[in-house]
């Protein structure tokens, strides 16, 4: 039997961190693995997990350009 997984927040809600990005990042691609999803639900989870990822590489970017100018 599938556990309940935890409600993702608003697609708008800025991450903490890069830390917590990556750990919401993980836990949609469970939940999409899972398949156990209804199809709306999936497509919102995909486009909170880009919006992530793109956040995610933003932030390493931003600490990449950090590193090269030191």
């Amino acid at each position: 039997m599938s556990q309940a997984k935890a409600p993702l927040p608003p697609a708008t809600e800025a991450p903490a961190s890069y830390e917590a990005a990556l750990a919401e990042l993980e836990r949609i691609v469970d939940n999409l693995e899972s398949g156990a999803m209804p199809l709306q639900d999936m497509l919102s989870s995909y486009q909170r997990g880009a919006e992530l990822l793109q956040y995610c590489r933003g932030q390493l970017q931003a600490v990449d350009e950090q590193v090269r100018l030191i």
